[in-house]
């Protein structure tokens, strides 16, 4: 196996290591099942199955699965603060389901609604990627009367559906309720796209669900959030590829 090995290149070490102990048709994780594929192609000119595409890969996967989980929870933490009925309502289904020092699990997810529900509310008020994935039209196309030539760049503006009245009653307002129905059950909205749409949607889209919950469960479960000295940090977003919530104070103390 070639040497993946580059001065100052974090990512080339990685992988190294990662493929140490690997066993070729049997992955064990991502870097495993790419070099499986870049053996079967190493004689098709056509693959794009390369030593320099894992590298971007792996890194893709680094940055984007850590910048926007992080904001992510960089928001719900703030939301609980401010919040306190809703972090306790949160922190009541977690001692049902998961007790109070009880390991969070995936599995227990489809038994919480009502922390599915906060957490949903999360991405859809906080709009952590604005802008979706971007696409190109593959063909001349009509919209509405507009002509789209073919090779055009189109942006879905996920901010402006779900901050749309016409799919949600009260968009401005934080309110994870509108994410259950009448039995308290969670219910899925077709309206809410914070991995953008598509068969191109955020390839990350069910490990960030999972990390997020995890996460966000941990934590309530273990600390009480609240804001030292009543201070109610600035709600204003930074803007940038991703939303972030301003730089703010948190108080977490044991439960």
């Amino acid at each position: 196996m070639p040497s993946f090995i580059h001065e100052d290149d974090k990512n080339g070490r990685l992988i190294e290591k990662a493929s140490i102990n690997r066993k070729p048709q049997l992955p064990q994780h991502f870097v495993d099942a790419y070099l499986d594929e870049m053996d079967q192609g190493k004689n098709d000119p056509s693959s794009t199955f390369s030593r320099e595409n894992l590298i971007f890969s792996v890194g893709e996967l680094i940055i984007a699965g850590t910048e926007t989980t992080t904001n992510v929870l960089r928001w719900a933490i703030l939301f609980m603060a401010l919040y306190p009925n809703i972090q306790g309502q949160v922190q009541k289904e977690i001692d049902l389901i998961m007790g109070p020092t009880g390991k969070p699990s995936w599995d227990d997810k489809c038994k919480m609604p009502y922390t599915e529900a906060v957490l949903h509310e999360v991405l859809r008020f906080c709009n952590i990627v604005p802008l979706g994935i971007f696409h190109a039209t593959s063909e001349d196309a009509v919209v509405r009367g507009y002509s789209i030539p073919k090779g055009t760049t189109v942006i879905t503006n996920l901010y402006s559906v779900h901050f749309d009245e016409k799919y949600w009653r009260n968009p401005e307002i934080f309110y994870p309720e509108r994410f259950l129905d009448s039995s308290g059950y969670f219910a899925k909205k077709e309206a809410l796209v914070p991995f953008s749409l598509g068969r191109r949607h955020c390839l990350g889209e069910q490990l960030a669900r999972m990390e997020m919950f995890l996460f966000f469960t941990t934590l309530l479960q273990r600390f009480h959030l609240h804001f030292p000295h009543e201070l109610v940090p600035d709600l204003k977003p930074r803007l940038g590829m991703t939303l972030q919530p301003q730089p703010y104070l948190i108080c977490a103390e044991r439960r």
